[in-house]
């Protein structure tokens, strides 16, 4: 082979070895992928993390609340936040999205339930359950020392959201709200209890494990229209707001407004992103459950579905 047919040979391999990075863009600098405090959520992040490394980004993960990680997504100081719940984030989201400093790209795949749950065996002892108005009368079933004659509603961590002391109060309800510290004490105490078959009602959540495993029930409220969080004159109360369930919905994505410009690669790669409820309970019962790291179910997850996230990869 000549000199010149060599160096044509070189700037073929080379532009063939180069094309997958092709849209990694205008900027060198890497991408920050948000994380919170529950399994799910890490697992969502690192395997879309891990397919931006394997497109050539560079990627950081940051640690982040979760309703408060919207004022680094506004000034681009975070670029991407791989799960907000229609439950608890549809208004951070909007609010966000409404400035134009924030876009919603989308939905994960995911539908999200965040709602009161209790464990079956309890409708033994307040035998008008789902319906929420059952709870007014057997509040004592679910009471402790430490709140008796009121019932005991273990709620998820702070930072989550989702205007629990807002229903009580708007729904007179004789319960008083002790907040987990972390998502795992939260299902740690449920796991206790259902094997003592002690009484619990607790926040419960899906796509999780726990209503997988467990069988019970999420309380009925009424149902939830927007006015609800509004309009004190919507519903049972015309005084108060939230006098009704939490909305359902899907999981968004929400990213940086200048995600698109400054990576445009990445921004059609992670709005490609798509799971469902089961797989994602099977890869959280992984790390819950069967004490594997988040990193390692990861790790197993791209390998076995390669084909598949590489077809999310923006050519």
């Amino acid at each position: 082979m000549n000199q010149r047919l060599k160096t044509i040979a070189f700037a073929v391999v080379l532009a063939v070895l180069v094309l997958p990075l092709a849209n990694c863009a205008k900027s060198k600098e890497p991408i920050k992928l948000t994380l919170h405090d529950w399994t799910g959520q890490l697992i969502t992040t690192r395997i879309m993390g891990s397919v931006l490394e394997k497109a050539g980004y560079p990627v950081e993960y940051v640690p982040a609340d979760y309703l408060a990680q919207f004022a680094g997504l506004k000034t681009g100081d975070l670029h991407v936040a791989m799960e907000i719940w229609a439950t608890t984030g549809q208004e951070a989201l909007d609010e966000a999205v409404a400035t134009g400093k924030v876009e919603n790209l989308g939905e994960t795949g995911f539908l999200a339930i965040e709602e009161w749950w209790y464990p079956a065996y309890m409708k033994e002892q307040c035998p008008g359950l789902p319906d929420w108005e059952a709870l007014k009368g057997c509040a004592a079933a679910f009471s402790t020392p430490e709140t008796a004659p009121k019932g005991r509603y273990l709620g998820a961590p702070v930072t989550w959201g989702g205007f629990d002391e807002e229903r009580i109060a708007a729904l007179d309800m004789p319960f008083e709200i002790v907040h987990a510290g972390t998502d795992a004490a939260l299902f740690a105490e449920l796991e206790s209890a259902y094997q003592r078959k002690a009484p619990v009602l607790l926040w419960v959540y899906a796509p999780h494990w726990a209503p997988l495993k467990f069988k019970g029930e999420w309380v009925e409220f009424p149902k939830y229209e927007k006015a609800c969080y509004t309009d004190p004159a919507w519903g049972l109360n015309p005084n108060a707001t939230h006098d009704c369930g939490k909305p359902r919905g899907p999981i968004w994505i929400a990213a940086w407004a200048g995600l698109k410009d400054k990576w445009p690669g990445a921004y059609q790669t992670i709005k490609n992103f798509k799971m469902d409820n089961d797989e994602m309970g099977g890869l959280i019962t992984q790390v819950d459950l069967d004490g594997k790291k988040v990193e390692d179910v990861v790790a197993a997850w791209m390998t076995a579905n390669e084909p598949r996230w590489q077809a999310w990869i923006a050519k």
